[in-house]
């Protein structure tokens, strides 16, 4: 079987580590039914999907052993219940802003999202199409990522669009560094994968109602 990296796992949910560059669910066409979903299902018999990360994204993904509490943990998605942290490297010395900055020293990036129908799968900004969309973020350290000047950051999402946090980064001048849609020039070719890992989740157990807080470090 292939790899499979379960960080967590009880009678009722698993939390997997999903590398970067492996599918969440089977896409179009024989090359691409090889994904998360599919691993899991051949080992435990009993993983359903609740929620995905993009492929090129790697780190945490929460799956459902039982209809109930896939029923459940999507409730708890969708009424944002769920904590998620996110660490990237962007391009640029990212700076701070004390003013905007909350007492933790988060800050907001509030644009509205819409499909680019005429370049699907991309993303735009769109203040009048757009659906409302928000991300914090913070500076961890300043990287110097092979000679380029970058940021170590974290971000935490506040609605689940797609593309968002990658989106979010780009249309504020840093783009995370190897996105292959939303990068150009040094930012694309900094890296030979997008350096986006899911590091965090917490939510309540939906069955014994204890706080789950689980970890991932990125491997960048």
């Amino acid at each position: 079987m292939s790899e499979l990296n379960c960080v967590y796992e009880d009678e009722h949910l698993l939390v997997l580590n999903k590398p970067s560059g492996l599918l969440c669910v089977p896409g179009r066409g024989p090359d691409k039914q090889d994904c998360l979903s599919l691993r899991a299902l051949q080992h435990f018999g009993d993983a359903l999907v609740v929620h995905r990360l993009d492929q090129a994204t790697s780190g945490l993904v929460i799956m459902a052993r039982n209809l109930p509490v896939q029923r459940q943990l999507s409730q708890a998605f969708a009424e944002r219940q769920v904590q998620k942290r996110y660490v990237a490297v962007v391009a640029g010395e990212l700076q701070q802003d004390p003013v905007a900055a909350d007492d933790e020293n988060w800050q907001l990036i509030d644009l509205p999202i819409a499909a680019d129908w005429e370049r699907r799968p991309l993303r735009i900004i769109n203040h009048e199409t757009g659906k409302s969309s928000q991300t914090l973020w913070k500076v961890l350290e300043p990287v110097n990522h092979y000679g380029l000047p970058a940021s170590r950051v974290l971000l935490s999402p506040l609605t689940g669009r797609t593309h968002q946090l990658r989106l979010h980064m780009a249309a504020t001048g840093h783009a995370i560094l190897g996105d292959a849609l939303y990068a150009s020039g040094e930012a694309l070719a900094a890296s030979p994968r997008l350096l986006l890992h899911a590091a965090a989740l917490e939510l309540t157990h939906p069955v014994t109602g204890t706080l789950l807080q689980i970890e991932s470090a990125p491997d960048f």
